[in-house]
C-alpha cells in the first residue's frame, strides 16, 4: 500500500512576503519566534521579514549554523520559552528552517532530541503539540518549507532525519525576490541539491505516479535554469523556476531519496563544515552508475526520462546512464564547484565512518538497489 499526502498551503510569488503577518494571525501567532542566520541577518533580509510583523511581539536567534545542530536547537529553545513564543518563523535555507523544525519539536516534547529522530524509531513521538511554523526559504535547494522532515547533527555527532507529518510547516512563503542577493556558489549547490531530490526521488522504487511527476517536472526546471541562476543572478524568471525545482523536489521525496543523500548524511556529520548540495552534486555520477543495474529502472526506463527531462538524447538505458552521470559532472564544472571530494578535504581514512553512517541513515533502504559496504566504498572512490 501507497500512502500519499499533498502537503502544504504554499504561496509562491514575487513579494509574497508582504503576507507574512496576515499568515501569523491566521494561525494564531502573536508572539513569533524568527528562527535565521547572521547571513540573512546581514543582508538586510531580517529587516524586511521585521518590517512586515512590526506590530506583534518579536523574538529573534539568528545563530543558526550552516549544518544546525541539536546546541543551536537547545539556544533556540530558550529564547522561545523565555519569551512565551506561541509560533515560529524559519527565515533562511534549509538549515534555518530544519533548526526550526528542531526547536518545533523541542520546545514541546521532554527528552533528548535524538529519541525523535526517525532511525531511533522516534517519529511516532512527534505529536501535534508542535509549535506552528510558517516557513520563508531563501535559498532554492533543500525545499523543506514543504516537506515533513528535518535534518540535524545530535550531539553524539550523528547527522539524523526527524520525520512526521506534524512537522510541515504551515504555509510556505517562497518569494524568488529574496534569493536574488544569492551569491553565485551557493546558489550553484542549493540548486543541484534540488536536482538531487527530483533525481534520487524519480529513482527511488516506492509507488508514488504523483511524486514521480512532480519530480521529473522538478528535475526539467532546475536542469534548463540553473546555469542562468548561477551566472545571472539577478534573472527572475530563472530564480522563480529555480524555487519551482526546489519545491517539487521536497514535494516528491515522500518517496525516499537514496544512496547520494546517505553519503553526503553521514559525510555531513563527520565534517559539518562540508556543504550538503555541494555534496549531492558530486555524488550523483557515482550514485547514477551504481543504480543503473537496478531492474526498477531499467524496467520503466527511468533513467532514459530523467535524460529526456534533462534535454539529453540517449536511445538505450546504458546510454542514458553514462549521458546523465557525464552530464552532471560537466554541470559541476560549468557551476564552480568542487571536482571532487578530493578538493573538498575529504580524506580516504574517513571511509569507514562515513560508510557506517550511510548504512545506517534513513535514506539507505530506499534506494533502487541496496548498497553494501563495498559499494560504498566504490562509489566514494568514484567520488574523490
Amino acid at each position: 500500500m501507497s500512502n500519499i499526502f499533498y502537503i502544504t498551503q504554499i504561496n509562491i510569488d514575487f513579494g509574497i512576503l508582504s503576507t507574512l503577518k496576515e499568515e501569523c494571525q491566521k494561525y494564531g501567532i502573536t508572539k513569533p519566534l524568527i528562527i535565521t542566520d547572521q547571513g540573512i541577518k546581514s543582508s538586510g533580509i531580517l529587516d524586511k521579514a521585521l518590517k512586515q510583523i512590526n506590530t506583534l511581539n518579536v523574538s529573534v536567534f539568528d545563530q543558526t549554523p550552516s549544518n544546525p545542530t541539536e546546541k543551536a536547537v537547545r539556544a533556540g529553545v530558550k529564547i522561545c520559552l523565555d519569551n512565551g513564543c506561541d509560533g515560529l518563523i524559519a527565515l533562511g535555507g534549509g538549515s534555518s528552517i530544519d533548526c526550526a523544525k528542531g526547536v518545533a519539536i523541542a520546545a514541546t516534547h521532554s527528552g533528548p532530541l535524538k529519541t525523535f529522530a526517525t532511525i531511533e524509531g522516534g517519529s511516532l513521538k512527534i505529536t501535534d503539540k508542535v509549535l506552528p511554523l510558517i516557513a520563508i526559504p531563501t535559498t532554492a535547494g533543500t525545499g523543506s518549507e514543504v516537506a515533513r522532515g528535518a535534518i540535524l547533527i545530535v550531539d553524539d555527532g550523528r547527522k539524523l532525519g526527524f520525520h512526521s507529518w506534524f512537522l510541515v510547516p504551515k504555509v510556505a512563503l517562497l518569494d524568488p525576490d529574496l534569493t536574488l542577493g544569492l551569491p553565485p556558489l551557493l546558489t550553484a549547490a542549493t540548486g543541484m541539491d534540488a536536482i538531487a531530490h527530483c533525481m534520487e526521488t524519480f529513482m527511488a522504487p516506492s509507488f508514488n505516479p504523483p511524486a514521480d511527476g512532480i519530480a521529473l517536472e522538478g528535475l526539467l526546471r532546475g536542469w534548463k535554469n540553473i546555469e542562468q541562476a548561477t551566472h545571472n543572478g539577478k534573472d527572475k524568471e530563472a530564480r522563480l523556476n529555480m524555487m519551482c525545482a526546489s519545491m517539487h523536489g521536497a514535494m516528491a521525496f515522500q518517496k525516499g531519496l537514496g544512496c547520494v543523500h546517505s553519503l553526503s548524511h553521514s559525510l555531513g556529520g563527520v565534517n559539518p563544515g562540508l556543504h550538503h548540495g555541494t555534496l549531492n552534486a558530486v555524488f550523483l555520477p557515482a550514485v547514477v552508475r551504481f543504480n543503473s543495474h537496478a531492474p526498477s529502472l531499467i524496467q520503466d526506463e527511468r533513467l532514459q526520462r530523467m535524460a529526456g527531462a534533462m534535454g539529453l538524447t540517449t536511445s538505450s538505458h546504458a546510454q542514458a546512464s553514462i549521458a546523465i552521470a557525464n552530464a552532471i559532472k560537466e554541470m559541476n564544472v560549468s557551476l564552480g564547484l568542487p571536482s571532487g571530494l578530493a578538493a573538498m578535504g575529504v580524506k580516504q581514512e574517513w571511509f569507514p565512518k562515513i560508510i557506517e553512517g550511510a548504512t545506517a541513515d534513513h535514506c539507505h533502504k530506499t534506494n533502487p538497489r541496496l548498497a553494501s559496504e563495498s559499494d560504498y566504498t566504490q562509489m566514494l572512490l568514484e567520488s574523490m
